[in-house]
């Protein structure tokens, strides 16, 4: 889906390229259960669920700016598997053997999300976290190595798009996105 049909706000969206590559990373087509955590405007679990219509998609967001901006867009592309849960990760979300996770925001408490995804997920459910700061990135994978996670990889994603400057063209970046994604490993 491309970025200008999200109605947006001041909440931060994942943008295209890197939602493709991480959607890409969550392997939900045979999954029954995914968690967006920071969901923000519900790029990941909007295309998630439209993708998708099997999957039971959970959209857990603080901010009332996006939820409102969740609900809106849920309503916009007519997503009827999609549940907004308005909190902070880790909460209870009355769902057991869940199939992926993904981490768009942490809020701070990185070492309890990636605790409580490990406990949420099913033998080999998928985790992916998203991160633009290099020491979140680090820290992330200090945890994931501790909880037991496997096939952890990492990679980097740099977008640039053409943009019109006066008369001529340049490549007006985006910020360099950390794409993370693992595997639950044996309990």
């Amino acid at each position: 889906m491309k970025d200008d049909v999200f109605i947006r706000g001041d909440v931060p969206m994942t943008k295209e390229e890197v939602r493709i590559l991480t959607l890409d990373r969550l392997d939900l087509a045979n999954a029954n259960t995914f968690i967006d955590v920071g969901a923000g405007t519900g790029s990941i679990c909007i295309e998630a669920g439209l993708r998708y219509p099997q999957l039971k998609v959970l959209a857990i967001e603080k901010n009332p700016e996006g939820i409102e901006l969740i609900k809106q867009n849920s309503a916009k592309f007519a997503v009827t598997n999609l549940q907004i849960i308005e909190g902070v990760a880790p909460l209870d979300v009355n769902v057991q053997a869940v199939d992926a996770i993904f981490i768009g925001g942490s809020g701070g408490s990185l070492k309890n999300i990636i605790d409580w995804s490990y406990e949420l997920l099913a033998p080999n459910g998928r985790l992916v976290l998203n991160f633009i700061l290099l020491n979140n990135l680090m820290e992330a994978m200090d945890l994931l190595s501790a909880e037991k996670f496997k096939e952890i990889e990492v990679n980097q994603l740099q977008v640039s798009r053409l943009t019109k400057l006066g008369k001529g063209h340049y490549f007006k970046p985006n910020n360099p996105t950390f794409i993370i994604s693992c595997k639950k490993g044996a309990v």
